[in-house]
């Protein structure tokens, strides 16, 4: 009886070494807690970027909670892994499912900070564009890209079915992937149609606003469809999901040049984009249903975009053509971001040869 007592014991601790823990919704939360205060100090510290030119130190308070919210995430990351390893666990499977990757991003994001002070006392304080494309600064983006994915490839990898969930369990995943984009779009804010307003803005030469004003619209409507139709692929949202997500994202983004009547433009464009998801019901089992989807949704958050502009700002300085044509190629990025997804069906080989 001891011997296969102890056979089981040494078969169940083999099982656990070689197994590897699935997250719940409360380590999920800790998460999301962790990167609210790590996303919530970025865009504090862009805000004190864009509203205090005489920035020229590394030590601010803005930095100071960007780098606290980043200690918190490493402590929850902790939690598990020390845990898991008193159990038996190896260390590279210590932590749940798609969060091994975080943990990865945080040793990144370290070392990226240490050379992010560097830089800054070596060539000072970087200032418009050059903040976003600073090489530290991407480090630190990348390595936040990993870190802030987590609940995200949680949930992805998780065996059990989200249907049927409360909202609330399905909070982890749409704040992931809220937080995950609005970090693209932080990077991205020098090309952002919600913090330069070209099409409401009169130039000494036109041309170069109405080239950014479209070029602004395309790059930005590729990284929202690019996380709208990720979701859309993987899982069936709940209702009010996307106007969540894109209500966020602007609130976020509306910070930085304080234009926060953007924030309902969200808000509408994402009550319509999930009537759309309710209504036509997209996936990968429907096809039409889905390129149709994934067209309209940035159509009409342009729509309302430039609706928006024409009543709550000074008006719109381009004329029809180019206003009502910026509206459309949207929907074109859109379209053609779906084929991407789902691809048409590719004929047969032919065994024949000439």
């Amino acid at each position: 009886m001891a011997d296969m007592a102890d056979s089981v014991k040494l078969a169940t601790s083999r099982a656990v070494e070689h197994s590897q823990p699935v997250s719940g919704l409360k380590f999920d939360g800790l998460m999301i807690f962790a990167n609210t205060w790590f996303l919530g100090g970025l865009y504090l510290d862009g805000w004190a970027h864009n509203h205090i030119p005489t920035l020229e130190t590394f030590f601010t308070p803005w930095h100071a909670v960007f780098y606290s919210g980043f200690f918190v995430t490493i402590c929850v990351l902790a939690l598990p892994l020390f845990r898991n390893r008193s159990r038996g666990h190896r260390w590279w499977q210590a932590l749940p499912a798609g969060y091994e990757i975080s943990l990865l991003g945080t040793v990144i994001f370290a070392l990226g900070g240490i050379s992010d002070m560097i830089w800054h006392t070596l060539f000072g304080i970087e200032a418009n564009v050059e903040a976003a494309l600073s090489p530290t600064h991407l480090i630190l983006a990348s390595s936040g890209f990993l870190i802030l994915t987590g609940p995200l490839r949680a949930a992805w990898r998780r065996p059990s079915p989200l249907a049927g969930r409360t909202w609330i369990s399905w909070l982890p995943i749409l704040l992931s992937l809220t937080f995950t984009w609005s970090l693209l779009t932080f990077m991205t804010q020098f090309a952002h149609p919600f913090v330069d307003l070209w099409p409401a803005t009169r130039t000494s030469t036109p041309f170069y606003g109405q080239a950014l004003g479209i070029d602004n619209i395309l790059l930005q409507t590729a990284l929202l469809m690019g996380f709208v139709l990720l979701a859309i692929r993987q899982w069936r949202l709940p209702a009010g999901s996307l106007t969540l997500v894109f209500t966020l994202n602007a609130a976020l983004m509306s910070t930085q040049h304080d234009h926060f009547n953007m924030i309902l433009v969200a808000a509408l464009a994402g009550l319509a984009a999930d009537i759309l998801n309710r209504s036509l019901y997209p996936s990968l089992d429907r096809p039409l249903a889905l390129h149709i989807f994934a067209f309209l949704v940035p159509v009409v958050f342009y729509l309302f975009y430039f609706v928006a502009l024409q009543f709550l700002t000074r008006g719109i300085t381009w004329s029809i053509h180019l206003w009502l044509g910026s509206v459309f190629i949207a929907g074109v990025v859109g379209f053609f971001l779906s084929y991407l997804l789902l691809p048409p069906p590719m004929p047969p080989a032919s065994d024949s040869t000439m």
